[in-house]
């Protein structure tokens, strides 16, 4: 990685960088899993406002959420106008170089554990 990526990721905790076939991309990660890596790519947005509203969702997300839930979910309708910025990228093709990661299928797993309960009936004396 330059220079130059390296102090933006410092900057910016919960940006992702990341290559498919030789192509860079930096963004922040919507939703990681075995098959597919869904992105929100800073370098497509256009406009210099929109890309400083971004940072500043980014960094709302980053410090006041637990980072396991996905930005589009935490700040729902004031991220929604990036929703023309979502790039869908293969897994197995994607390679992550750096930065977080948000896993929805980590997070189910984690919630859904199975528990034994085993009633004991007593006899009496």
């Amino acid at each position: 990685m330059d220079d130059k990526i390296t102090t933006v990721l410092t900057n910016f905790p919960f940006l992702s960088y990341g290559f498919l076939q030789e192509t860079p991309y930096l963004g922040i990660i919507q939703n990681c899993d075995n098959q597919l890596l869904s992105m929100y790519v800073l370098d497509l947005i256009p406009d210099e406002r929109l890309r400083k509203y971004f940072l500043d969702c980014g960094s709302e997300w980053w410090w006041d959420s637990n980072r396991r839930i996905p930005i589009n979910i935490f700040l729902k309708e004031r991220f929604r106008i990036f929703r023309l910025y979502l790039k869908h990228f293969s897994r197995k093709d994607f390679e992550l170089v750096s930065g977080p990661s948000v896993s929805l299928q980590e997070t189910i797993a984690r919630r859904v554990r199975k528990r034994q309960i085993t009633l004991v009936r007593r006899l009496p004396d």
